[in-house]
């Protein structure tokens, strides 16, 4: 592809057509504290008709610094509008600080012409409004990226194919593969599914069509998750049918056809677009940050992490000036050649627990030693690895009364770290708790476990946990996952169940707990037990799963743990 030169001209005159920002915008913006100062009063052109790769209008509103000067451009693509919170949030504040901000909503979504289906078309719609902004006299050739969930997703879609003009990114909690925000291991997220349809639905539609929504959601989610079958039960709950919805619940399997071309993540394997990227250690697309980032370094790319101690959304609320601070220095810094607020070193993490705070790493995941803790039969963790691989314990889950979530990196409200009490009381969760804690164990990087264990039925989920447990008994999740455990007979099978990635210190005088059961519902759906379609199943089985000895928890560690 080639750019058209362009001159370093200066902002023209406003004209009758452009405004000042929204009123909702203005006073959600009044209410933001520890942010950069302003550089610039914020002019508006509202509604801009930019054709989409068919022809399709995007209905694209423009942001920009009401003075003269040599601007670069970002640009923002989103499905969910261009209002409140987006319109303030990186229309206003990223003009104020000297940015043109093109806010887009996607095609089927804001007004825009067409019809939205999930990933497909975000690549060329992107390279569209690229050839469009070249046409621009205030686009001065230099354009970033910016933008959370979503608006990462189409980000990392136009690097693809990226256009000469794109000099920088920042995908902040953002993905690359939808077929992960879906599924793990062939099992469907049911929880954050329907809050990714609600949100798709209804977010670009305005604020009171949003909430009315994500609150008929919320009282019909107990219904809906217990429906037989599942697949035809959501419409009540979202107010509607969702087509593309019902094929990404129905479409499990990551090698099934419908997902081909789905995943970006290939773009982050060119080294060329320097690429900030944010996410939290309870946010529901962490594992895709973390992904993108090992991706980049492989390649050679510049990039930088940052990692807070946020969920999917408190990453844009409570942890906005960090996040906004961080993408700023960024963007600056490729777009604007200034460095100065730069950190030096290119990863920044929050460590929960005692004594938590930020630290800088020069890489990341860091190389500590791995520990690895085996469970007793007397509810115990230890370090001493069993003589067999006899079986040690077992419990009996029933899907008709599934094993609740609790926490975790939801999309909702209730993600994050929780009390566990109420969970571990139940007779379907396994726990086993190491020794007190004589020193400070860290915990830096990915945690894994191992699980050795045999079903009655052949079809199972296992579900394991890691938990810090004070002083007091209160047990807190720290991190997690879940994989599907198929056997035969009597004979143990052996999975590996990624736990996600964290930074936590465990204080002395805290224990390790390991928490173990076959099934966090409705944050997955339910395995119904005969091995039959979670969605289209009618008949549930409870199943026995009997867990053995040469089970694993394995864990990086940077510091003693005695047991």
């Amino acid at each position: 592809m080639t750019s058209p030169a362009h001159d370093a001209l200066p902002r023209p005159a406003l004209t009758p057509s452009a405004a000042k920002p929204p009123l909702s915008a203005r006073m959600m913006r009044a209410t933001w504290r520890n942010l950069p100062a302003k550089r610039h009063r914020v002019g508006l052109e509202p509604g801009l008709t930019v054709p989409a790769a068919d022809g399709s209008p995007l209905i694209t509103d423009h942001y920009f610094p009401r003075d003269e000067g040599d601007f670069p451009t970002l640009l923002v693509r989103s499905p969910y509008g261009r209002g409140v919170p987006w319109s303030p949030q990186y229309g206003m504040l990223f003009a104020e600080q000297g940015f043109h901000v093109v806010l887009q909503s996607c095609r089927g979504t804001g007004g825009s012409g067409g019809t939205f289906d999930l990933w497909r078309n975000e690549a060329a719609d992107g390279l569209a409004t690229v050839d469009w902004l070249r046409e621009q006299p205030w686009f001065n050739g230099t354009l970033g990226t910016v933008g959370p969930s979503y608006l990462g997703y189409v980000q990392w879609a136009l690097a693809l194919d990226p256009p000469p003009e794109l000099k920088a990114m920042v995908v902040q909690v953002g993905l690359h593969d939808p077929y992960a925000l879906f599924h793990t291991d062939g099992v469907l997220h049911l929880e954050n599914s329907l809050l990714v349809g609600t949100g798709m639905t209804y977010q670009h539609r305005g604020m009171r069509p949003f909430i009315k929504a994500t609150l008929r959601l919320r009282n019909q989610l107990k219904t809906l998750a217990a429906a037989r079958p599942l697949r035809g039960a959501y419409p009540a709950a979202l107010g509607q049918e969702v087509p593309w919805l019902d094929d990404v619940v129905t479409h499990p399997d990551a090698d099934d056809p419908y997902w081909q071309g789905a995943s970006a993540g290939a773009a982050a394997e060119r080294p060329g677009i320097p690429t900030a990227l944010v996410t939290g250690w309870h946010d529901a697309l962490a594992d895709q940050t973390f992904a993108q980032y090992a991706r980049l370094r492989a390649a050679g790319g510049e990039a930088a992490l940052l990692v807070g101690p946020w969920t999917h959304t408190s990453a844009l609320q409570k942890g906005w000036p960090e996040v906004f601070a961080e993408s700023l220095a960024w963007l600056r810094a490729h777009l604007c050649d200034d460095p100065s607020q730069l950190r030096p070193t290119p990863v920044r993490v929050h460590t929960g627990g005692a004594d938590a705070g930020w630290q800088d790493l020069d890489a990341w995941p860091p190389t500590p030693a791995t520990t690895s803790w085996f469970p007793t039969a007397d509810g115990h963790l230890t370090r001493q690895p069993p003589t067999g691989p006899a079986p040690l314990t077992s419990f009996r889950h029933d899907p008709n009364a599934p094993t609740p979530s609790l926490g975790g990196p939801l999309l909702s409200a209730t993600a994050g770290p929780r009390d566990n009490a109420t969970l571990e009381s139940r007779d379907d969760v396994l726990t086993f708790t190491g020794p007190v804690l004589t020193e400070p164990v860290t915990v830096l990087g990915a945690v894994s476990a191992r699980i050795s264990a045999a079903t009655d039925t052949g079809h199972a989920d296992v579900f394991t946990r890691l938990c810090d447990v004070d002083a007091t008994g209160r047990s807190t999740n720290v991190c997690d996952g879940l994989a599907q455990l198929r056997t035969s007979g009597e004979e143990p099978a052996r999975v590996t169940v990624p736990m996600s990635v964290t930074a936590y210190r465990f204080a002395a005088g805290h224990r390790i707990r390991w928490q173990i059961s076959a099934g966090a519902h409705p944050r997955y759906a339910r395995n119904p037990g005969t091995g039959e379609s979670r969605v289209e199943a009618t008949e549930f089985v409870p199943v026995r799963v009997t867990l053995h000895a040469d089970s694993e928890l394995t864990l990086p560690t940077d510091g003693p743990a005695t047991g």
